[in-house]
């Protein structure tokens, strides 16, 4: 083969690592090494003023000794009911709403859309303290409005009492948050190439049975990545815990989540002392939580939703 022949290497592209460069170095300056210091926070503990090495005993007794265990436990199960809560209510509202503003007789959908997505903008504080508020026996407006339409005898102090109390602050996430789905399977429904659509009506499908037979397998990528976004968000949660029922998560920690629970542990609360490694103990849990989940989603779920991608 002559010299002419042999393929022409292709310089370099180092203008792409320049580009790269300012974004890697601020994720590596607030994301990695936080992250590497939390993990190596876990691994030791404070013994006669000095961190010594203790290995997974941070870990062991978070699981084990009743003192740290039982809390954990709570604050994890009171977490994963968070999520369902979400999964179950939220979500499926988002795909209704998107559903029915993507319909080309809807008149007013901006105004709609805009009125749905506002409160996501809100302050995690103001919406914990309007609706302590709204809901508040003493001076809410929630008994009278109820009482207006002759059901009275269904309210309750919702935020009281242990058995409702973390229901009730579910939904007042959903309410907050229900915009971010809805917007982002509206988006997906406009994307539908009319093409497809014509198609189905050509066929005689329209109406609800068209979103069940065409529309929906085609957005449930989007639907997909709704839902892992949701399960990170809610096992990062703690503002709206914190603002509503305060760092110990009342009635009786009924309404505690990891986030609150690392909180009291990482900082301390009121007698409590806090103690830095078995935070970064329980950090690094909701970590390899979160991990273990984007993981399942993405090598068991995502590839299986790949086949309705265009």
């Amino acid at each position: 083969m002559s010299v002419d022949d042999q393929p022409i290497k292709k310089p370099f592209r180092w203008h792409i690592l320049v580009f790269l460069a300012p974004a890697f170095l601020v994720y590596t300056a607030f994301m990695i090494v936080p992250l590497a210091g939390t993990l190596q926070l876990s691994l030791f503990r404070r013994i006669d003023q000095q961190l010594v090495y203790v290995g997974l005993d941070n870990f062991r007794m978070l699981f084990g000794d009743p003192r740290w265990s039982v809390n954990f436990w709570n604050a994890l199960w009171n977490n994963v009911w968070f999520f369902i809560i979400h999964m179950l209510v939220q979500n499926p509202i988002g795909v209704l709403l998107a559903a029915l503003l993507s319909s080309p007789t809807l008149r007013f959908r901006a105004f709609y859309r805009t009125a749905i997505f506002v409160p996501t903008v809100l302050s995690f504080v103001i919406v914990g303290f309007v609706w302590k508020l709204i809901l508040s026996p003493l001076w809410g407006v929630a008994p009278s409005l109820l009482n207006s339409v002759g059901l009275r005898s269904l309210f309750a102090p919702w935020l009281g009492k242990e058995e409702y109390a973390l229901t009730a602050l579910s939904l007042i996430s959903v309410w907050q948050f229900v915009g971010i789905p809805m917007m982002l399977i509206y988006a997906a429904l406009l994307s539908i190439p009319d093409e497809v659509i014509e198609a189905a009506e050509m066929d005689g499908i329209t109406g609800i049975s068209q979103f069940w037979k065409i529309k929906l397998p085609l957005i449930l990528p989007s639907i997909g990545i709704i839902s892992i976004l949701t399960f990170v968000g809610n096992f990062n949660a703690f503002d709206l815990i914190y603002t509503a029922q305060g760092a110990l998560a009342g009635p009786n920690f009924s309404t505690d989540i990891l986030g609150t629970f690392l909180y009291r542990a990482f900082f301390g609360f009121q007698l409590q002392l806090g103690d830095p490694n078995m935070g970064a103990a329980i950090a690094t849990m909701m970590f390899l939580i979160i991990l273990a989940g984007v993981a399942v989603y993405l090598f068991a779920i995502q590839t299986r939703l790949r086949r309705y991608q265009f």
